[in-house]
């Protein structure tokens, strides 16, 4: 007979861990340096990473 495993749910803390402040709007961003040149607007731009959710957005410098 094989051996039955409980599978426990995560609690409502783990399964919402660093999401409900990013959900509100308040993202952790942090400069991304891999790419600082945007290759078709031949401009500078800076890219944001959110640290909780992994959300990017870019700005123009």
């Amino acid at each position: 007979m094989a051996k039955i495993v409980k599978f426990q749910r995560p609690s409502l803390r783990e399964k919402a861990e660093g999401r409900t402040l990013c959900k509100s709007g308040f993202h952790k961003w942090k400069i991304v340096t891999e790419r600082k040149f945007d290759v078709k607007s031949g401009k500078l731009v800076t890219q944001l990473r959110c640290e909780r959710c992994g959300e990017t957005k870019t700005k123009l410098l």
